[in-house]
């Protein structure tokens, strides 16, 4: 058989694209070829220069000459695999009247109500009855596909590369960069429910010492989050891109999760991975993915949110046993060759049967 040539559309996303980065490079190793399409700038942001795929600049956009980029992109692949809702309706759209099978990965649920809540509901609808294949990386999302009209759904969980470990982060710099010397440093991501962390992170100013709160990620609401700390004196800061979550977590007392979306089980994940405790919302998939590895509060709830932080940070041997809890869970998680196998499997059940069709 011919080489084997894939397309990975991505929308840019940081959990997306990681598994992309990832994904890519297990796949050229094995002589497959690999055109990664994504916005401009998500190859350097994301090692994707380094894996050895073909790199094709394409907006997150859905106009006819975005499309039209993406179609030509595309042309002459046995398999295109789209990662996340937007590329994959784009990808969708793009694929309209060809033969080429269409393997779609949702990495994490988009959330919206109202008039956006529809149209999202839509777009699910659309990629999910566009995929040859929908892959889960929760039994949440696989259902949730199945609902929207997946033929074929199923689970397919993700792991952290490992390449994200590499090397050993100065603790000691990182924290005094922030400002978190003889302090606590808690670690979170900009996502849905940042209001519920800066609720929070006001409540943590009556601790001695007042714990500080680094938030990683440029999202839709930096603006906001950066007006409300600073209108309200909060002991919180904003610090990098999502590609410094792990070197960030390597410095943290505690990772914290008080909301939904992309970032989220990407930071989760490398939490218990490095053993650093992790307060999370009960979302997204989360309970599922940490097991008993975690301290779950209720999404919105800024109270038990702040408490149940304000306990861990003066519960050390707490602290460590959720740290070894995080590490036993993580242990147990697929590792990058199971994943790359999994996704090759899936190729070739779809590529097979045109084979046949050609021969």
């Amino acid at each position: 058989m011919s080489q084997l040539r894939t397309v990975q559309v991505l929308g840019g996303g940081a959990g997306s694209s990681a598994h992309v980065s990832s994904l890519a490079a297990g796949l050229v190793a094995r002589g497959v070829q690999v055109t990664v399409c994504a916005p401009a700038g998500s190859g350097r942001a994301h090692g994707l220069a380094a894996t050895g795929a073909r790199f094709v600049a394409v907006p997150r956009r859905s106009d006819p000459a975005a499309v039209a980029a993406l179609r030509t992109a595309c042309t002459g692949a046995d398999i295109v695999h789209a990662h996340g809702l937007h590329a994959a309706v784009r990808a969708g759209i793009a694929l309209s009247g060809r033969g080429t099978p269409l393997v779609v990965t949702w990495h994490t649920r988009v959330h919206a109500e109202g008039a956006r809540g529809r149209l999202l509901r839509l777009l699910e609808r659309r990629a999910a009855r566009a995929a040859a294949v929908v892959l889960g990386t929760s039994w949440e999302l696989v259902d949730r596909a199945r609902r929207r009209g997946a033929r074929d759904a199923r689970l397919a969980p993700t792991p952290i590369p490992v390449s994200r470990f590499s090397g050993a982060p100065d603790d000691g710099k990182a924290r005094a960069e922030l400002g978190a010397v003889g302090r606590p440093l808690l670690v979170s991501v900009a996502q849905h429910g940042h209001d519920t962390l800066l609720d929070a992170a006001r409540a943590w100013r009556s601790l001695d010492p007042v714990p500080l709160l680094a938030v990683v990620g440029e999202g839709p609401r930096s603006g906001a989050l950066r007006s409300r700390i600073a209108e309200e004196g909060l002991p919180v800061v904003l610090a990098g891109g999502s590609h410094d979550i792990g070197d960030l977590l390597a410095a943290a007392d505690l990772a914290v999760l008080p909301g939904r979306g992309e970032g989220g089980p990407l930071l989760a994940r490398e939490a218990l991975r490095l053993g650093i405790p992790l307060v999370a919302a009960r979302a997204d998939g989360l309970p599922e993915l940490v097991g008993e590895a975690a301290a779950l509060v209720p999404y919105g709830h800024a109270e038990a949110l702040a408490d149940t932080v304000a306990e861990l940070l003066g519960d050390p041997a707490r602290r460590e046993r959720l740290a070894e809890s995080g590490r036993a869970q993580a242990a147990g998680w697929p590792t990058e060759e199971d994943t790359i196998a999994h996704v090759l499997s899936v190729y070739d059940e779809l590529v097979q049967p045109l084979a046949g069709d050609r021969a």
